[in-house]
C-alpha cells in the first residue's frame, strides 16, 4: 500500500498530477479542491494516498491531510460512493463540510457535489452518521499535513534514519478529551459556547467517555428537538 508520495511535480491535469519521485512518475487523481492548492511542475509536493485496487486497474488518489484521507476512504464504504464520487464530494464540501453535514443530518448538503443525487446523499449521512465522530475526533486533534512535510526529493539525498526515542505511555484523560471534543464541534460550526455546553453535559453523563464517545453525546444534545 502507498500511503504518502513526496516528489516533485511534472505536470498537472485537469483530475491528475504526475509525481516525479527519484525518477519514478506516480500518477495521482485529487479532488478540484486539492488540485487548486497544489504548486506548479517542477515544485516540491506530497500528498497522503489511497490506493484504489481492481482487476484491471491501479489508480492513486492525493490528499493534502491525513483526515480527508480518512474521510475519503469512510465515503467510499456507503453504497454507491466510488473514488470518483468521494473525490467529488470532497472537493464541493472539503473535509469539515463533510463532518458538518453528517452531524447536521443535512443530506441537501452533498447535492452540491458532482453526480451525488437525493438518494445518494441520504444513505451517506444514514450510513455514516454512527462513524463519522470517530473522524471528528481526528480532526479535533489537529491531523498532520502532508504539505507541512514537503521534501525536495530531488535535490535532498536519501536521509539516514533518525534513531526514535523510546515513546513513554501517556494516560489520556477526560480533560484532553473533552478539549479534543470540544475543538472538533468548534470545526463543525457550533459556537465556543453551546459546545462547551454539549460536551460538559455528555462528560458529566459518562465521565470515562474518550472523545468519540463525547463527540457522539454532545451531537445528540445539539441535535435539533422536535
Amino acid at each position: 500500500m502507498i500511503g504518502k508520495i513526496s516528489g516533485i511535480i511534472d505536470y498537472r491535469a485537469d483530475d491528475h498530477v504526475l509525481i516525479d519521485v527519484r525518477g519514478v512518475g506516480y500518477l495521482v487523481f485529487c479532488s478540484d479542491r486539492t488540485l487548486a492548492t497544489l504548486p506548479g511542475p517542477g515544485e516540491a509536493v506530497a500528498l497522503f494516498t489511497d490506493l484504489v485496487v481492481r482487476e484491471d486497474l491501479l489508480q492513486l488518489y492525493g490528499f493534502p491531510s491525513l483526515l480527508e484521507k480518512e474521510w475519503h476512504r469512510l465515503l467510499m464504504t456507503v453504497q454507491g460512493i466510488g473514488a470518483k464520487a468521494s473525490l467529488s464530494i470532497l472537493g464541493a464540501l472539503g473535509p469539515e463540510g463533510v463532518g458538518r453535514a453528517i452531524a447536521l443530518s443535512d443530506p441537501a448538503a452533498f447535492r452540491a457535489a458532482k453526480g451525488i443525487g437525493p438518494k445518494t446523499a441520504q444513505r451517506v449521512v444514514i450510513e455514516l452518521k454512527d462513524k463519522a465522530p470517530g473522524l471528528m475526533a481526528l480532526a479535533g486533534r489537529a491531523a498532520p499535513s502532508a504539505l507541512s512535510e514537503v521534501i525536495d526529493t530531488a535535490d535532498s539525498p536519501t536521509p539516514s534514519p533518525k534513531p526514535r526515542a523510546k515513546p513513554t505511555a501517556q494516560p489520556r484523560t477526560n480533560a484532553a478529551s473533552q478539549a479534543e471534543a470540544l475543538s472538533a464541534l468548534t470545526n463543525l460550526g457550533y459556537s465556543p459556547s453551546e459546545a462547551a455546553s454539549a460536551v460538559a453535559e455528555a462528560a458529566g453523563t459518562d465521565p470515562e467517555a474518550d472523545t468519540s464517545a463525547l463527540i457522539r453525546a454532545a451531537l445528540k444534545l445539539l441535535a435539533p428537538k422536535g
